[in-house]
């Protein structure tokens, strides 16, 4: 069976947790959604590629979230999202699925 990329994980989880907060108007649910995709691709980054890329990762995946929302401000909230997402996607090629 295929592996799902942990870029496609993450990605999801960025854009997913969005998209359940704002159409469901439950931030929290938007939360868990966000959550275990994050939960979910850090396995994946640890066992793929080690703890230090797996904590560097994981990092910027809480970061993107956060700076999603004043990236929101500039650009909208979507475009924010969309871009922050493809950041984390890239990266987690580039360090866990790529090789």
């Amino acid at each position: 069976m295929a592996q799902v990329p942990t870029s496609a994980v993450a990605a999801a989880g960025l854009v997913g947790g969005y998209a359940v907060a704002r159409f469901t108007r439950k931030r929290p649910l938007g939360g868990v959604v966000l959550g275990a995709a994050g939960i979910a691709a850090g396995r994946e980054w640890h066992r793929r590629a080690g703890t230090p890329a797996a904590a560097a990762l994981g990092a910027l995946y809480v970061a993107a979230f956060a700076g999603s929302h004043p990236l929101a401000k500039k650009v909208g909230a979507w475009p924010a999202v969309l871009g922050v997402a493809g950041v984390v996607a890239a990266a987690s090629w580039a360090v866990a699925d790529r090789g």
